[in-house]
C-alpha cells in the first residue's frame, strides 16, 4: 500500500501552528488563573509554566498572527483552495453516509479551528489595544481558548475515522508540492477547439458520404478543386513565460511583511500620556475635585483595565488619566468608575464570644469582601511594549525556593538587570484621608521571614514599600486575625461618637458608605484595649480596623493625593515631584512607562491593562 503523504509547506505551516498555540495555551491558562473565579486552573499547576509568562504569551500571539497570514497566502498561492472549499456539496454531504460524510465533516470541522482562530487573534488583539475591550470581549477570549483544543481533538478523530493511522501520518511524510494547473487563457482555449473542429469535419463528411445512396451520390457536384486546396496550418499562440515562485516562500515573505508592519504600529501608536507645562501659579489644588481650570483643557488618556474582582461581578474599570507639570512638581488626576464608595477595611464586630474579624478570604491574604476601595500606579523606565508586564509573575509558587503563596495568585517582583520599578498606592481608608499615597516599589524577591516561612503572613515576593513610616496601622493581631476570636488594639473613647463618624453601619460589603464617613480611628479618639472599656461596648458594636497616627516619613512621603466619589465614579488628584533623587522611584520624564489598576472592595484582585502608556513631559 502506498504511503500517503502532505506537501512540505502544509507540514511546516501545521506544525508551527501548533506549536504557537500550545504555547499560547499553556501561557494563556497560567495568565487565566489571576482571574476572579477562575484558580481552578491550579489544578494544573505541575504542567503550566512559571514565572514570566506574559513575555511567552505575547510573542506566541504575534507568531499566530504571522502563521495565520501565511497559510491563508500559501492557500491560495499552491491552489490547494479545494482542500477547504466549503460549497453546498460538501454542506449537503453532512447527510450522506460513509466517506462522504466523514469528508464533509473534516472540512466544517477546519472552517470552525478557522473561526475559532480569528475569534482569539481579534478578541486577543482587541485586549492588547484597549479596542472596545470589556467583560464581552474577554469571555470571547475565554471561550476561544477552549474551542480550539475541542476541535483540534475533533479534527484529529475524524482524519483516524477517515483513513486511520496512514491518513495521521501523512503530517509526518512530507512531499512535493504539485504544481498548480496554468490559468485559463481564453485565446487559446479557441485555438484548441478550431483544431478539435478541423480533425473532427473529414470523419464527420466520410460518415456523411456512407450514408448517401450511390445514385444521390453521382448526382452530387464534384469539386476537385477542393481536394488540390493546401491545407492551412493552425498557428499556436505562444504561451507566456511566468516565473513561479516558491509558494512556501511567498507565504513566509508576505507573513514576515505583515507581522513587521504590526510590530512598528504598535511602536508607532503606544498610547502616549501628555505631561503639559503649565505655571506654577496654574497647579490644581489636591482636594479630588475635577473643575479645576486647568484639567478642564486637557484631553485625557483612556484605558479599558479588566479582570478584577467584583466591580458588579464585570471585574471592569475604564480609566482616565490627566497630566500636567509645573517644572518641579507632576500633578496627575485619575478617574474611574466604581460602583460603591467602599471604606470598610477590615472592621471588628464584637459578639458574646468576643470580638471577630469581618473578612473573606484575609487568611490568605486575598480579603475579597471587607477591605477599602484603592488604585495603583505603577512606573518603569523598561521598553515593554509587545512583552506584556515583567514585573508579575503568575503561579502559586513562580520561585521554587521561597513560599508559595497563600492566595493561589502570582507574585510580584521584578528580574534582575532591569532598573528601578515604582509602584504608588492609594488606599480609601488607610492613608488616602489624610492626604498620602503610598510610595513604594518592586524588587528583586526579598528572603522571606519567619511567619511567611510559616505561612502565618503572605509572602509578597519583591514588593515593599520605600523607607521610612506610614501613619495607619491595623487594628488587630494580623497572625490572630483567622482565630475565632480577637484582641482589638485600641477601643473607642466615645463609641456613640465614633459610630456617627463612620455613618450608616451597612455590613454588606456591595453596599457603599455614605458621603461624608469614614472608617478609621485616630490615636485621640480611642485607648489601648482595656477590659474595663470592653465591658461597656455593647455585643453587636462594630468598630474600624484602621488605627490612624502621625503622618508619613522618609522616602514613603513622597507623594501628596486628594480623592472624591461620586456617582458611581472616584476622581483622585496626586502630586509628586518630578524626580525624588529616591533610588526606589522613577523620575516622571520622556520614555517613562505606566500602568495602572484598580481595585473595588478587595485585597488583591485588580483590574488590569496589557498595554503600558508612555510618557511625553514638557
Amino acid at each position: 500500500m502506498k504511503e500517503r503523504r502532505t506537501d512540505y509547506g502544509t507540514i511546516v505551516l501545521h506544525w508551527l501552528l501548533v506549536a504557537s498555540l500550545g504555547v499560547a495555551f499553556v501561557t494563556g491558562l497560567r495568565i487565566a488563573t489571576e482571574t476572579p473565579g477562575r484558580q481552578w486552573l491550579n489544578v494544573l499547576d505541575a504542567v503550566l509554566p512559571r514565572a514570566n509568562v506574559w513575555v511567552p504569551h505575547m510573542q506566541a500571539a504575534l507568531v499566530l498572527v504571522a502563521l495565520t497570514l501565511a497559510y491563508v497566502v500559501y492557500l491560495f498561492r499552491s491552489g490547494l483552495t479545494a482542500r477547504v472549499r466549503l460549497d453546498r456539496i460538501r454542506l449537503s454531504g453532512l447527510l450522506g453516509k460513509g466517506q462522504v460524510r466523514i469528508r464533509s465533516l473534516s472540512v466544517v470541522l477546519t472552517w470552525g479551528l478557522f473561526a475559532a482562530l480569528a475569534a482569539l487573534i481579534a478578541s486577543g488583539g482587541m485586549l492588547y489595544f484597549g479596542v472596545l475591550a470589556g467583560y464581552g470581549v474577554a469571555m470571547v477570549h475565554w471561550c476561544a481558548t477552549w474551542a480550539i483544543p475541542a476541535l483540534v481533538a475533533l479534527h484529529v478523530l475524524v482524519h483516524a475515522k477517515f483513513g486511520g493511522l496512514a491518513q495521521l501520518l501523512r503530517i509526518v511524510r512530507p512531499s512535493r508540492l504539485s504544481p498548480p494547473p496554468p490559468p485559463l487563457d481564453a485565446a487559446e482555449l479557441l485555438v484548441l477547439l478550431a483544431e478539435q473542429s478541423a480533425r473532427l469535419q473529414p470523419e464527420a463528411a466520410r460518415e456523411t458520404r456512407e450514408e448517401i445512396p450511390a445514385t444521390e451520390a453521382r448526382l452530387q457536384p464534384e469539386h476537385p478543386a477542393e481536394q488540390s486546396w493546401p491545407p492551412h496550418p493552425v498557428r499556436r499562440r505562444p504561451r507566456r513565460a511566468t516565473l513561479q515562485a516558491n509558494p512556501l516562500i511567498v507565504a513566509v515573505a508576505v507573513a514576515l511583511a505583515g507581522v513587521s508592519l504590526i510590530v512598528a504600529g504598535d511602536r508607532l501608536a503606544v498610547d502616549q500620556l501628555h505631561v503639559h507645562r503649565i505655571a506654577s501659579a496654574d497647579a490644581p489644588l489636591l482636594d479630588g475635585d475635577t473643575s479645576d481650570r486647568v484639567w478642564r483643557n486637557i484631553a485625557p488618556v483612556t484605558l479599558a483595565t479588566l479582570h478584577g474582582d467584583n466591580f458588579d461581578g464585570k471585574g471592569e474599570a475604564r480609566i482616565e488619566i490627566r497630566a500636567v507639570n509645573d517644572g518641579t512638581w507632576a500633578y496627575f488626576l485619575f478617574t474611574w468608575n466604581d460602583p460603591t464608595r467602599s471604606l470598610k477595611h477590615l472592621p471588628l464586630i464584637k459578639r458574646a464570644d468576643g470580638w471577630h474579624l469581618l473578612h473573606n478570604g484575609f487568611e490568605n491574604g486575598d480579603e475579597r469582601d471587607f477591605n477599602e476601595d484603592k488604585f495603583s500606579v505603577l512606573f518603569t523606565r523598561v521598553n515593554v511594549i509587545l512583552a506584556g508586564d515583567r514585573t508579575f509573575h503568575a503561579s502559586p509558587q513562580p520561585l521554587a525556593d521561597k513560599p508559595a503563596t497563600m492566595s493561589g495568585r502570582g507574585l510580584h517582583y521584578k528580574p534582575e538587570g532591569i532598573g528601578p520599578v515604582d509602584v504608588w498606592l492609594w488606599k480609601a481608608t488607610s492613608g488616602g484621608p489624610s492626604g498620602w499615597m503610598e510610595d513604594g516599589h518592586f524588587g528583586t524577591p526579598a528572603p522571606p521571614t519567619p511567619q511567611q516561612e510559616s505561612h502565618l503572613a503572605p509572602y509578597k515576593g519583591g514588593y515593599a514599600p520605600d523607607p521610612g513610616r506610614a501613619n495607619y496601622s491595623d487594628n488587630f493581631i494580623a497572625a490572630a486575625a483567622a482565630d475565632a476570636s480577637i484582641v482589638p488594639r485600641r477601643l473607642p473613647r466615645d463609641l456613640a461618637a465614633m459610630n456617627a463618624a463612620m455613618g450608616e453601619i451597612d455590613l454588606d460589603p456591595d453596599h457603599g458608605e455614605s458621603i461624608g464617613s469614614r472608617w478609621f480611628m485616630t490615636e485621640a479618639e480611642s485607648l489601648p484595649f482595656s477590659a474595663e472599656l470592653d465591658a461597656r461596648v455593647p455585643v453587636g458594636a462594630v468598630i474600624p480596623g484602621v488605627i490612624v497616627s502621625g503622618e508619613f516619613s522618609g522616602d514613603r512621603a513622597d507623594i501628596r493625593c486628594a480623592a472624591r466619589w461620586a456617582s458611581g465614579h472616584w476622581s483622585l488628584e496626586v502630586a509628586r515631584r518630578l524626580d525624588t533623587g529616591s533610588p526606589h522611584d522613577v523620575a516622571i520624564a520622556s520614555g517613562a512607562f505606566m500602568r495602572v489598576a484598580a481595585f473595588d472592595h478587595n485585597q488583591i484582585g485588580h483590574t488590569r491593562h496589557v498595554r503600558p502608556v508612555r510618557l511625553k513631559v514638557d
